[in-house]
């Protein structure tokens, strides 16, 4: 058998071989093999003088870390942006505590902030893998800006693609993709890992034209930035969490007001403000969905945010790497690159094969959303394991570079501050733990 027939024979992922007579070993030299392809399935033939045997299987799957052409072509966009424009502010930026109006609009301009919106809408229509690539590519350099991008595209984006009336999604889908950062209002001083136990209100007028919202919200990500707030509220208290509906809210409505941002430990170019919600009136028409069942799109679409958190966390990882290997080869002791040292190499090594993990589940989780496959119990994991070894990750670069890693002059210290809130926020570690106890307990009843 020649060595391109073993190659096209071995491309597949399942296959069915039927051998109709036996094989005479003398009869091994003209052996000819054929393969054919049709859009879906491969088919082959492989034919002895006294041997025959056919194989049919379907199209070769690809691994999970293995791309599309226009996946790559996002990500390889995204991190050309990020290295080229991102990185040489990421340091004021941090300083500063704020994301730069230029960067953001760099984002709109670069299609990162429509990922999912279709074309009609101004967006970029591209996958949910996409979107995620794009926000760990962000990350690997500046995990404050891909929060932002994570949390526009996977919360509120999706929330309205998803569940918004027609009127809705021609409202706000082409201001999300060109020009409206978005700010996900769940959070409030007694309802964090217990959401629905927000006590934000929405009163309905007498005519059922509009709802009056009061409340306050806090830790609310991209706020100062916000042109668009997706605001939960409940419209009836008595009902417990199934009164929560999900309304959106133009930035510059009067009686909503930005509050001053929090002081950080990392992370400190996301604005992260209460806000303010004083008999601030919504249009009937700007609730999300159905009124009462704000708490279902609320559970939906966080755990698909838990995946871009994973992501995000994976880009921090990868970022850490990025730092500490070349300085890793280039630095010498004891004439030794630092780099050959045995005991260096088994540390990098572990680390690599933990982000490879990662990946893994993260990207196999992306696939199984895409394909309609239930994947609350992997969402949970990517995140809870990529947060895990992003720390990790970060401890170890510092370490490896010594003196100058526990300085400013790199950004191995800011990864080291930016990752910590992987395991708190879109549900902290032990969330996530319960949520993959739960799935498992009844996988196994």
């Amino acid at each position: 058998m020649t060595s391109a027939c073993r190659a096209a024979l071995r491309a597949a992922s399942s296959m069915q071989r039927t051998i109709t007579s036996a094989s005479s070993s003398a009869a091994r030299q003209n052996i000819r093999c054929t393969v054919t392809q049709t859009s879906r399935n491969f088919s082959a033939s492989v034919v002895y003088p006294d041997i025959s045997i056919e194989h049919s299987y379907e199209q070769r799957r690809l691994p999970v870390t293995q791309f599309t052409e226009d996946e790559e072509m996002v990500r390889d966009g995204a991190r050309h942006w990020a290295n080229e424009v991102l990185r040489p502010l990421v340091r004021d930026m941090d300083n500063e505590g704020k994301t730069r109006p230029d960067v953001i609009q760099g984002l709109f301009d670069h299609g990162f902030m429509g990922m999912e919106i279709p074309e009609e809408y101004g967006g970029s229509e591209m996958n949910f893998t996409s979107a995620c690539l794009v926000v760990e590519e962000l990350s690997r350099v500046d995990p404050s800006v891909s929060i932002l991008v994570d949390i526009h595209n996977t919360l509120t984006n999706n929330a309205v693609r998803f569940w918004g009336s027609k009127e809705l999604k021609e409202k706000w889908l082409p201001r999300l993709a060109s020009e409206a950062v978005s700010s996900f209002a769940l959070s409030e001083a007694g309802s964090g890992t217990d959401a629905f136990a927000l006590k934000t209100t929405a009163t309905a007028s007498s005519d059922g034209s509009y709802y009056t919202l009061n409340g306050e919200k806090l830790w609310i990500s991209n706020s100062r930035e916000a042109g668009v707030f997706l605001v939960f509220a409940n419209v009836n208290p008595s009902l417990k969490h199934k009164g929560i509906t999900a309304f959106m809210v133009d930035a510059n409505t009067e009686g909503l007001h930005v509050g001053k941002p929090e002081k950080k430990l990392g992370l400190r170019a996301s604005s992260t403000c209460p806000v303010v919600l004083d008999n601030v009136k919504v249009d009937a028409a700007d609730v999300l969905g159905e009124v009462g069942l704000g708490y279902k799109y609320c559970i939906n679409i966080l755990n698909e945010g838990r995946i871009g958190i994973a992501s995000q966390q994976i880009g921090i990882a990868k970022g850490c790497m990025d730092i500490a290997m070349p300085y890793l080869n280039e630095r010498s002791q004891f004439g030794t690159k630092l780099a050959d040292f045995q005991g260096m190499e088994h540390q990098y090594a572990q680390i690599a094969t933990e982000i490879h993990a990662a990946e893994l589940m993260t990207y196999n989780t992306c696939r199984m959303k895409e394909n309609d496959i239930p994947f609350v119990k992997e969402a949970s994991m990517a995140k809870l394991y990529a947060s895990q070894v992003a720390e990790k990750a970060a401890s170890k670069s510092i370490e490896w570079l010594g003196g100058i890693g526990f300085t400013q002059d790199l950004l191995a210290e800011k990864f080291y501050r930016d990752c910590k809130v992987g395991s708190i926020y879109e549900g902290t570690s032990n969330i996530q733990l319960q949520t993959i106890a739960k799935r498992i307990k009844d996988e196994y009843r």
